[in-house]
């Protein structure tokens, strides 16, 4: 998405205010990236950080710096991840405690998915031609 959408646009493009979902490209890309962030340091038991403002992220270069840092952390804590861990309880207090990890997983995969849509939607309005998000073509990538 990044290489073939994100950073072609133009500077306007990215921040350019939308009456949709969170407001421009760059809204959702700092939306995506601060709530991984927060998540996973959740599920990993460091400070949970604060939640990014859209405003520090004009530069798409230090945008995508943060989210591939987030990614590797989330990468590092996946491929740590063991079968028992699934079911544990992370969050030992608040409205999280009853959370288990598979789902708070699959909350984190889901919540990506729907703002991606989101975003292809926001792209298509501002001419930009888009292609499917379907899982199965970046594991086809990947192999």
């Amino acid at each position: 998405m990044w290489d073939t959408w994100i950073m072609p646009l133009t500077q306007e493009q990215f921040t350019q205010s939308v009456p949709y979902s969170l407001g421009s490209v760059r809204n959702q890309i700092v939306h995506l990236t601060s709530v991984d962030d927060t998540w996973f340091s959740a599920l990993r038991d460091v400070e949970i950080p604060e939640p990014l403002d859209p405003a520090d992220f004009d530069d798409r270069d230090a945008l995508r710096a943060y989210w591939d840092r987030v990614e590797q952390t989330m990468g590092e804590y996946l491929a740590a991840l063991r079968d028992e861990m699934l079911f544990e309880k992370p969050f030992p207090e608040g409205e999280d405690k009853d959370l288990i990890v598979w789902q708070v997983l699959l909350h984190v995969g889901n919540h990506g998915t729907d703002h991606r849509a989101q975003l292809l939607r926001v792209l298509h309005d501002l001419g930009v031609k888009t292609g499917p998000q379907d899982f199965i073509f970046f594991a086809y990538d990947q192999a």
